[in-house]
């Protein structure tokens, strides 16, 4: 069998996106079952090995997909210019370059050359001085690929996903509705199914407001919306429980009980998964009929061009990309040919 052909993204050019991946990839177990593929330059990458005192590894470099060697962590040179590395500023030409790496792996990704995809951290504001119209690698992947994209957070210790993902906070609570809230529950159920092989998912629905409303003397939302969605939601054998008070909830003992869950908004969840699972965490695009993984931490330019940066959550990123492959491919088969009784 052959192995998983890993496309990568490299992010922004100032930040730590190169050095995470170059740590990621020196260790040669790496490629025992994946075919790393880097869309970057040459030239740029000399420059943070450089910087980062990494002088004994390098890069295979190729010219397409097809030329990758599978023991070899390749790249594909898309650009010869000797481009200027500002460590640690953002600059409007690292963002259309890591856009630009960006697009050219979608691009493989969507012709099949690649078989999922792994993004380094990018800085949102630069690329948008080139690309006016973007929001975030989730948004730009919605309107690439077939699906309803849907941000799923990943760890040892838990998998959560947002009804409401970068939106003000503001304009929060028109979002909180009951088609909202089963909507996205039932995407995270399915993904808990077929990309994490979790036969009967048990997902934890998390309040809006503190204490969860608290009956209604903090806030109607529970009441009028989040309880009725988990009650439509039981009805339609979705295993949903809650709401569950948002400031309790985090402990060992309700991590282990649930598969997944349901946070109301952005920094709700967040906040209480980079406190918990900062150095593993992931950022899994679910809902998309391709497969993309992110490590959770941003371009973290204070640190960019030392050699100090922590390359775990970006490695655990190629690992989780690989295992949702595999899943995938078992949850089709299975259910493409089921044993007849």
């Amino acid at each position: 069998m052959s192995k998983i052909k890993v496309g990568i993204s490299i992010g922004d050019l100032n930040g730590i996106g190169l050095e995470i991946i170059i740590k990621t990839f020196k260790d040669s177990r790496m490629m025992e079952f994946c075919t790393p593929i880097v869309f970057g330059g040459t030239k740029v990458a000399s420059k943070h090995r450089k910087a980062i005192e990494m002088q004994d590894f390098n890069f295979n470099i190729i010219q397409s997909v097809e030329d990758a060697n599978p023991k070899k962590a390749n790249m594909i040179n898309l650009w010869d210019d000797d481009i200027e590395i500002k460590f640690g500023e953002a600059t409007s030409k690292s963002g259309e370059l890591a856009f630009a790496s960006m697009k050219e792996a979608s691009n493989a990704l969507k012709n099949k050359d690649i078989d999922v995809l792994v993004t380094a951290p990018i800085n949102k504001a630069s690329i948008q001085e080139r690309v006016s119209t973007f929001i975030g690698h989730t948004e730009f992947l919605s309107g690439n690929f077939e699906g309803e994209a849907l941000m799923i957070m990943v760890s040892e210790i838990m998998k959560i996903a947002f009804v409401t993902g970068h939106v003000p906070l503001s304009e929060i609570k028109k979002s909180i509705t009951i088609n909202n809230i089963i909507k996205k529950s039932r995407q995270l159920n399915t993904s808990l199914i077929e990309d994490f092989g979790v036969r009967k998912p048990k997902i934890a629905i998390l309040g809006l407001n503190p204490h969860a409303g608290e009956e209604g003397l903090l806030g109607n939302e529970e009441n009028e919306s989040i309880i009725p969605a988990i009650k439509k939601l039981k009805e339609s054998g979705v295993l949903a429980f809650g709401p569950y008070p948002a400031d309790s909830f985090f402990t060992n003992k309700n991590l282990q009980k649930f598969d997944g869950i349901l946070s109301m908004y952005h920094d709700q969840g967040l906040t209480a998964f980079k406190t918990l699972s900062f150095s593993d965490g992931i950022n899994y695009t679910a809902g998309l009929k391709i497969i993309r993984t992110s490590p959770v931490h941003g371009t973290a330019y204070e640190i960019a061009g030392k050699g100090i940066a922590n390359e775990q959550s970006f490695r655990e990123a190629v690992f989780l990309a690989c295992n949702i492959h595999k899943k995938r491919k078992e949850y089709i088969e299975l259910n493409t040919n089921p044993l007849s009784i």
